[in-house]
């Protein structure tokens, strides 16, 4: 420590290999408590990760400073999800440490690579929703924007998701069990949560809520470390406490068990994403989530406002509160109490503030994930609330009235209150009312969103939507998954590649090169040996790595149609085994990804993709030119090993259905070839790689809709496709499932019936865009100049060009 300026400033944390090698020592012996000749792995990994966030510390600090000397305005991104995967290689990469801890580590004995395996996967997320928040709070820190992410410390996470004789199985994610050494308790940050109880009408606007329950929102902090450090931004992180802990009146009562009725409903408010709501309890803790760690955070922004700049009126001006989301919509209801009921503004005042400090981005068109709650509930919950959300649907009503030019069912298409059947509450409606920006995450999926789940409100609000398609960041998506391309590429396109992605396009004028093509497929089969190695070390099957590895992963869900992927498979399982003489090329069908635990239909696709690899990969007669595999336990730290390796990449939804997709955007980066439909950001992938780089089928959104609309009949669609026909029969007869032969009877029913994701109309279709796939496989020179191509013109798709847009468009945020 030195004095400076009447106070003390810790002293810098120096990069030399040496001294890096002292503190890693010296966090094992005086943090951790073990002499470096008994500790383990996991004590090493531990020690490396307090030397280097010693060194993100030192950035953080100086960050929040900068923030506070400049007056700066600060984005508030909140979000259910933040799927920020192992911390370890990205604050090292971001910190340009890696070389030296290397060497430091090397000098100690101690192999980084086995290390850094080592370290969990942080169970914040489940799919794209939460990959996507975590790479935009490293973009708004490599681009130099102030920011907090905010979200729940979930203590298990989604589910650790094991596979028992094909079947997916849900186990509990212990992510936390051995702590989190990247994380910082905030004890003074803690917030009161109320549900339930009365309402006393007070002065003006007023009220006084009492809540019948009362929790405690505690913080944790992870820094987020931007590109070479430049800025660090925070992870602010909530669980539930109880106001007490253990009730000592029924405890000495005798009754134990109820005395920890409160710590276990605070502990059920932080343990578990997406509790499986088909229940009334369910749905009631899901509520409760989302508004849990809405209050929370929206207390804590005032809190910092208020304390530098004094006047909550100014709010807008230095607080841009980003929904990611329907889940946190009751966060624009829970403003509008606290400006109203705490700190005194009229509601005219504290409406016009909400509306302009809140942006809402919309991730699906599908009508069950806008959220809906059944007003009995919500009002339970939160009654004050309730009151606030209809006064603020009679404002948005009457405000339609008095265009003149509405009807009435575009009226009720508008109101914050749905009323076919039982009456609830529409989330999205709620967001999209108090927001000033209503973003889409494709140029498509933000046509569609006007057109159909916001249409009405569009017409009253047209100036409020607009296109902010997705992206990817670089650093971990290229630089660390894939070092050997991101070196070729930094040769070519020169070091600046990380802070501006569109250089990319230098690779384009070598993608004609043997030279370079030999070189990029070098590094392809290295990367996919190590997918082979790790697909043999965890289930056993051996892949031969020179076949066309053709992977698909992501959520598990019908539109994404695994299914469909699965049902070909069988077809060309069949046509391999009739036409051995055929010049087959060589490929396995890879998969991975986690159902919902609580959908049928998706857990049934796990199964029938597990069965259908049994029987395939067991056959002689085509193990050498198709096998299948559904790998376990699908995550970011597993989806860092098979993009690099993909060859192929599946993006198959049905068109209308997929907002955006980055799983697209990142394979395409390193170098895969796209099979896909016109859905979500596809249609922008298309635009940039050209026609001829892509290789796209089916039908499109508007043909899809009209499709439906005609009165599809599907059987006839089948009758008219002997591979399809042949390939659901095989699978309704039990030919995959010899131990249940009626197990796929209500799959495959429910194609026959109404095939509503449009499975058997996109067949043929998808078929023979993969025969095209297998004729560009064969001209390698060809296969690898495309290769070459996706990497060099997925530059737009670059997560830091999406947050500069929010920024200048949205956030009124500049770098």
């Amino acid at each position: 420590m030195k004095p400076h300026g009447g106070a003390l400033e810790p002293t810098p944390k120096s990069s030399d290999p040496a001294l890096l090698a002292t503190d890693i020592v010296n966090r094992l012996t005086y943090r951790i408590g073990k002499d470096a000749t008994v500790a383990t792995q996991d004590d090493w990994l531990t020690a490396v990760i307090l030397v280097v966030r010693d060194r993100v510390v030192t950035k953080w600090m100086e960050s929040t400073r900068d923030t506070y000397r400049r007056e700066g305005k600060r984005v508030y991104y909140l979000s259910l999800e933040f799927l920020i995967g192992r911390l370890m290689r990205d604050a090292m990469t971001n910190l340009e440490l890696v070389d030296e801890l290397q060497q430091a580590l090397d000098d100690l004995g101690v192999d980084l690579d086995v290390i850094r395996q080592l370290e969990p996967d942080a169970a914040l997320g489940n799919g794209g929703l939460g990959r996507l928040a975590a790479c935009f709070m490293e973009s708004m820190a490599s681009v130099d924007i102030p920011a907090y992410g905010y979200g729940i410390r979930y203590q298990n996470g989604m589910f650790r998701q094991e596979i028992s004789d094909g079947w997916q199985v849900e186990l509990p994610e212990t992510w936390l069990e051995h702590g989190n050494p990247w994380e910082f308790g905030r004890r003074e940050s803690a917030y009161d949560i109320g549900f339930g109880g009365s309402i006393e009408t007070g002065e003006g606007d007023a009220c006084t809520w009492t809540p019948a329950e009362r929790f405690v929102a505690e913080a944790f902090d992870t820094p987020i470390v931007g590109w070479q450090a430049k800025r660090v931004n925070t992870l602010r992180l909530w669980r539930a406490e109880p106001v007490d802990p253990i009730l000592l009146g029924k405890f000495n009562a005798g009754d134990h068990i109820g005395a920890l009725r409160e710590s276990n409903k605070a502990e059920a408010l932080s343990r578990v994403l997406y509790p499986a709501d088909e229940t009334e309890a369910g749905q009631e803790l899901r509520l409760r989530q989302e508004y849990f760690f809405s209050s929370a955070s929206l207390q804590d922004i005032l809190r910092r406002h208020l304390s530098q700049f004094g006047r909550i009126t100014s709010l807008p001006d230095k607080a841009a509160i980003q929904l990611n989301d329907t889940h946190p919509a009751v966060s624009v209801a829970e403003l509008m109490r606290l400006l109203i009921d705490v700190h005194h503004l009229d509601f005219d005042l504290a409406w016009d503030i909400t509306k302009r400090t809140f942006a809402y981005t919309n991730h699906t068109l599908l009508p069950e994930a806008l959220e809906s709650w059944p007003i009995p509930l919500f009002e339970r919950l939160l009654p004050r609330h309730m009151q606030l959300i209809y006064a603020i649907n009679a404002r948005v009503l009457q405000e339609a009235r008095s265009v003149g030019t509405f009807e009435p069912e575009q009226i009720s298409a508008m109101s914050l209150i749905d009323e076919n059947g039982s009456r609830r509450v529409r989330m999205g409606n709620l967001a999209f009312v108090g927001a000033h920006s209503i973003n889409g995450v494709s140029g498509l999926h933000t046509d569609l969103m006007k057109q159909t789940v916001f249409r009405d409100l569009h017409q009253l609000y047209p100036l409020r939507i607009n296109n902010k398609t997705n992206g990817v960041t670089p650093r971990r998506w290229l630089m660390q998954v894939n070092p050997k391309l991101y070196n070729l590429a930094r040769e070519v396109a020169g070091d600046g590649i990380m802070t501006d992605l569109d250089r990319l396009t230098a690779l384009n004028d070598v993608a004609e090169d043997a030279q370079v093509q030999q070189r990029v497929a070098a590094i392809k089969a290295e990367n996919k040996a190590a997918l082979s190695n790790l697909i043999q070390d965890r289930m056993g099957l051996s892949i031969d790595p020179a076949m066309m590895f053709d992977i698909q992963i992501k959520r598990i869900h019908e539109y994404k149609r695994q299914l469909l992927n699965i049902v070909e498979t069988v077809a060309l399982y069949d046509e391999i085994r009739s036409h051995p003489e055929r010049p087959w090329v060589p490929r396995v069908k890879l998969f991975a990804g986690k159902a919902a635990a609580s959908y049928h239909n998706a857990k049934l696709i796990i199964k029938l993709a597990n069965d259908v690899a049994k029987v395939v990969n067991a056959d002689p007669a085509t193990r050498d030119v198709l096998k299948v595999a559904f790998l376990p336990n699908y995550n970011v730290s597993l989806a860092e090993v098979m993009v690099p390796a993909a060859d192929l990449s599946e993006q198959i939804s049905t068109a209308g259905m997929e907002a955006s997709g980055t799983g697209n955007m990142k394979f395409g980066l390193n170098g895969a070839l796209t099979i896909g439909t016109l859905d979500g950001a596809n249609v922008e992938m298309r635009e940039h790689l050209g026609a001829d780089n892509i290789v796209i089928f089916g039908m499109t959104a508007s043909e899809v809709a009209q499709k439906r609309a005609d009165g599809y009949v599907p059987e006839e669609v089948i009758a008219a496709s002997p591979e399809l026909a042949q390939a659901l029969r095989a699978i309704e007869s039990g030919i995959f499932s010899p131990d249940d032969p009626s197990r796929y009877h209500d799959l495959i029913g429910g194609i026959r019936m109404s095939d509503w994701f449009m499975l058997a109309a996109d067949f043929d279709a998808y078929a023979a865009a993969q025969r095209e796939v297998d004729d560009i496989w064969r001209d390698r020179s060809r296969w690898n100049a495309i290769s070459i191509r996706n990497t060099a013109r997925m530059g737009y798709f670059s997560s830091d060009r999406t947050i500069r847009q929010y920024g200048r468009e949205i956030w009124s945020v500049l770098p």
